[in-house]
């Protein structure tokens, strides 16, 4: 007997209808097409919801032409949210066929397997989820403060800590003091910027177009990172103090510009007032005496000297969040960690680590953050596809209404680095970049926040000039490692167009400080570097400017819907769409079509046919040559010429008279 062909398209409204993340209660049409002589003896659909029991449904024969089969069934979403899972089972001719998610777990097209296949996913969301809507629109900018400016006159570094170390000048490369023989850092090095620098600065960010900063943490703590809390109530004295940073928000308010801090509570300092190691605090640590009223924060295994860290860093313990003190300190009192910042006019917060958080613990911390302020904004460091992380054997419920706004989207980061670089073509880009609009709901794929540099990975501009991985060189040769001239000249090319798919593509883009002026270094402490003042690459930045400008005009370029164009191996792009006046969340907005395409081949030109019919049949403008170019039948013929991403948009007029904004 002939193999049957069989065909499910997970990407496709007529195998399954709506497409991708649904709302508790919704149905759900999935069909199956099979190609076979002999008609199939049983077809069913295998079911089943995230940690509970399985259920077959039977498929019934729709539609049959000659030997073209079509079996459909309806089912109805769960009422309460998580994940469906699903493939079917072909019996034919008294031979069992399973049909699943591609070997990739990609979605879309599925495959035949003779065993029990990877699963089609389904994310069921709250019938309430939403995001607030500002930050779907927003233009977002990463400050690590010691890094960025210094706002005293004559440079002065305030309130100096033991054993740190000061670099004489601004420009230097930061570096780690390590004890040889341990590795542990012996003492950090600060280079003086504060937050009355990044006060100075913000008319710079307004300028840029920046809408938001997202601080790294800004609490007082022994090191330059501030990722070993000390005290989560008070500012680190280096960057100023609370009185000044709520004059920063206040400040930043009036220009439109709203902060959002990073919260770290899965873990504070040793050398703190909870811990207290050290010995530096007047109140009694948990390090000191069980009589603490931190001590049940953290877990002893031989007291004091053994306890539980993160990652094995004993400058880092554990706390334990789940603790009702703990709570109680950051979430609930009249004071919490939480609400006293809220009140100084903070927009939201980043979860550090958020996979190390229980989730009843980030659920309670939304929970109390929206009824502080219903439009503040969560966001978790999350570095996979977020709709369906597994944490410690528990499957976490981040994009089903409960928990949080939004996720760094490290997936996409890589998604547009393989592209970019080389590794993956246009069609493979499609499947990945269609894999997170369908898991993601809808309120989520338009909320993330969407970076390429952070102070966890090497800067973007290292890695698109094609550096050797830092694996082949020394930690002396990274520190050295400077990009020639070629190498400059490719990188800012690719910086462009890269930059370009984050400020027309869903989500919130997110520069990490300096990326906009070309800024070089490989990982931790490297892509740390102070920000070049007075020596920036002007040409990339005007190019930034005129980007984030250009999406802070068309609405279009915001919250417009998504449409994926995989065209050449080297070719790819996407229509942003708003039609019928409103944009994919029922908004009103004027009528657009946006047509992105870049050309990631170094050194060959490419010209190539796309089929726009569908979304546009008038003239659109090449917003950069502003060349007007002609769609004839349904067909736009373009030539992209080496390393170049082109914007084309319909110019159109709101019915107030006003341009699309």
């Amino acid at each position: 007997m002939d193999e049957p062909r069989i065909l499910h398209n997970s990407h496709d409204l007529f195998f399954r209808d709506p497409f991708g993340a649904v709302r508790c209660g919704q149905k759900i049409k999935l069909s199956l097409e099979i190609c076979s002589v002999l008609p199939p003896d049983k077809v069913v659909l295998r079911l089943w919801k995230y940690g509970t029991t399985e259920e077959k449904v039977p498929m019934y024969l729709v539609t049959g032409m000659g030997d073209k089969m079509i079996f459909s069934c309806e089912i109805t979403a769960p009422q309460s949210p998580g994940l469906l899972w699903y493939y079917f089972i072909v019996t034919l001719n008294g031979v069992t066929l399973y049909y699943g998610n591609n070997g990739a777990n990609l979605g879309g097209s599925g495959q035949v397997y003779r065993h029990q296949p990877p699963s089609f996913q389904v994310t069921v969301y709250k019938k309430d989820l939403s995001t607030p809507h500002w930050f779907k629109d927003a233009v977002m900018y990463q400050i690590f403060v010691d890094r960025f400016f210094n706002g005293n006159e004559d440079g002065q570094l305030l309130n100096l800590k033991k054993r740190c170390y000061l670099y004489d000048h601004w420009e230097e490369t930061p570096y780690y003091r390590k004890d040889p023989e341990t590795g542990k850092t012996v003492c950090f090095d600060f280079f003086g910027g504060n937050l009355l620098g990044v006060m100075k600065k913000l008319p710079y960010l307004k300028d840029l177009g920046i809408n938001t900063i997202y601080f790294n943490p800004i609490f007082e703590a022994p090191s330059n990172h501030k990722y070993d809390t000390a005290d989560y109530k008070k500012i680190d004295a280096m960057f100023g103090d609370n009185e000044l940073f709520k004059e920063l928000c206040q400040r930043a308010g009036k220009m439109g510009i709203s902060i959002i801090l990073d919260g770290v509570f899965s873990h504070t300092g040793s050398d703190s007032i909870y811990f207290n190691k050290e010995g530096h605090y007047p109140e009694l640590g948990a390090y000191q005496s069980k009589e603490s009223p931190y001590y049940s924060w953290y877990t002893f295994y031989n007291y004091p000297h053994e306890y539980e860290c993160w990652w094995g860093i004993d400058t880092l313990p554990n706390v334990n969040e789940n603790d009702p003190s703990y709570q109680d300190f950051i979430i609930y009192n009249k004071d919490s960690v939480l609400r006293h910042w809220m009140k100084t006019g903070i927009k939201g917060w980043r979860l550090d680590v958020v996979d190390e958080l229980p989730g009843q613990f980030v659920k309670n911390f939304r929970k109390v953050m929206k009824e502080m302020d219903e439009q503040s904004v969560l966001i978790g460091e999350v570095w996979e596809d977020a709709s369906n992380k597994i944490s410690y054997g528990e499957m976490r419920e981040y994009l089903l209404g409960d928990e949080l706004d939004s996720v760094m989207n490290y997936p996409l980061r890589d998604i547009l680095l393989s592209f970019f670089l080389g590794h993956d073509n246009a069609w493979h880009t499609h499947h990945r970049l269609m894999s997170l609009y369908e898991n993601y709901p809808r309120e989520h794929f338009f909320a993330t926040m969407n970076m390429v540099g952070t102070h966890d990975v090497p800067r973007v501009l290292t890695l698109l000039g094609d550096a050797p991985p830092a694996h082949t060189l020394s930690k002396e040769e990274q520190i050295c490692y400077k990009l020639n001239e070629h190498q400059k000249d490719l990188a800012i090319k690719r910086l462009k167009m890269l930059s370009l798919f984050q400020m027309t593509f869903p989500g919130a883009p997110c520069i990490y400080y300096g990326d906009e002026v070309g800024m070089e270094g490989y990982g931790d402490p490297l892509c740390r570097g102070t920000y070049p003042w007075g020596s920036e690459n002007k040409q990339l930045l005007a190019w930034y400017k005129k980007i984030i400008f250009l999406r802070n005009t068309y609405a279009v370029l915001r919250t417009g819907s998504w449409i994926s164009l995989p065209i050449a191996d080297d070719v790819y792009g996407y229509v942003r769409l708003i039609k019928n006046g409103k944009d994919v969340f029922g908004r009103k907005q004027p009528n657009n079509t946006a047509l992105v395409l870049f050309n990631r081949s170094i050194n060959r030109r490419i010209n190539v046919s796309v089929d726009v019919g569908k979304w546009c049949s008038d003239k659109l403008t090449d917003i950069f040559t502003k060349e007007k170019l002609s769609i004839k039948k349904g067909l736009l013929n373009i030539s992209l010429a080496p390393l170049e991403g082109k914007l084309l948009i319909k110019e159109v007029t709101s019915s107030h008279g006003g341009k699309d904004n």
